[in-house]
């Protein structure tokens, strides 16, 4: 497994991945703003300081993630593996690979947003070391709500207890 820092180039490689770890989300209310993306929009997401890691396995891209680094630390979301490689550590490795980009950064923490309708998502975080320190309502057009946690992880720290 080859984890890599992508360029502007990938923005394809990217939404393909995206879209198809996302798509298990189309019937969801709303459906993940991911599926509306476009290859466009990302390679100018990354043009404008947007970073994204690509992993590949046989030198075929499996999963990914985008990033950006901010003033209290590495915000990442959009992370995707594609349905057929799921469930293999694949998320686990792409976030640990972000910690050690962040502390290579001297970036004090890892941050993301998670639906509290997919409980797997916080339960992988959690898992990992990430704590929930924010519950709150998203309020999407049409008088749709999405209740979203925000989830944290200080670089350095061991996971705890419960995930040994």
């Amino acid at each position: 497994m080859e984890i890599k820092l992508a360029n502007v180039s990938d923005a394809g490689i990217i939404h393909e991945l995206m879209i198809k770890a996302f798509m298990e989300y189309k019937d969801e209310v709303p459906p993940s703003s991911a599926l509306d993306e476009t290859v466009d929009s990302i390679s100018t997401s990354l043009k404008n300081n947007e970073m994204a890691l690509i992993t590949y396995i046989d030198k075929k891209p499996v999963g990914m993630v985008r990033f950006k680094l901010k003033e209290d630390g590495l915000y990442f979301f959009r992370l995707s593996v594609i349905p057929e490689k799921q469930g293999q550590g694949i998320a686990k490795k792409i976030v640990k690979s972000l910690e050690e980009y962040a502390k290579h950064k001297e970036v004090p923490k890892l941050l993301c947003k998670v639906r509290m309708t997919v409980p797997k998502n916080i339960n992988l975080y959690s898992s990992i070391g990430f704590s929930i320190y924010n519950e709150e309502i998203v309020h999407k057009s049409e008088g749709i709500n999405i209740k979203v946690v925000s989830m944290l992880k200080h670089i350095g720290e061991k996971p705890c207890e419960s995930s040994l």
